[in-house]
């Protein structure tokens, strides 16, 4: 009877090793920035891992935070608010919300703003996730008519601003 305990303790401390080594330790988020020339406006997809954001959410609002929660999309909505942001010709740029959509464990979420310019100048500001995961690397890829690059941002580098070739 003691060497079954034993060997079921045992199983179940590898289970819970496993399940502890297979959670992920990169944390990752992607941005794409682009003018719409048409429409005159400056458009921004972000792609981040739905629980590593609802996690975040969660720890700063201090409740339960998962896709059925009645405030899901406005809590979302609010922490991009406050941990991305643009500026130009040092005025915020104030981006209007279109919406969010879950795809395969990933949250992408939509913005655009009314933007007549091309990027050089633009300052990016991303500190998204980086509150609540010290590893979080967030990659910004901008592009208009002339200019194409990426960014980097991280805990200690999170802003950054688009400069001419």
């Amino acid at each position: 009877m003691y060497i079954n305990t034993l060997k079921t303790f045992f199983f179940l401390l590898l289970i819970g090793y496993g399940a502890m080594t297979s959670a992920h330790k990169y944390f990752f988020g992607l941005t794409e920035i682009s003018v719409n020339p048409k429409n005159q406006t400056i458009e921004i997809i972000h792609q981040f891992t739905a629980h590593d954001l609802e996690n975040a959410i969660a720890e700063q609002k201090q409740e339960h935070f998962s896709p059925e929660h009645p405030k899901y999309d406005l809590y979302i909505k609010e922490y991009f608010d406050n941990h991305f942001q643009l500026d130009f010709h040092q005025k915020k740029i104030e981006l209007n919300w279109v919406g969010l959509e879950l795809m395969k464990g990933k949250v992408i979420i939509y913005q655009e703003a009314q933007f007549k310019n091309k990027l050089a100048g633009l300052v990016v500001k991303n500190d998204l996730l980086v509150d609540t995961y010290t590893k979080q690397v967030n990659i910004v890829n901008y592009q208009d008519s002339g200019l194409k690059g990426s960014f980097t941002f991280t805990e200690s580098n999170n802003v950054a601003i688009i400069e001419k070739h």
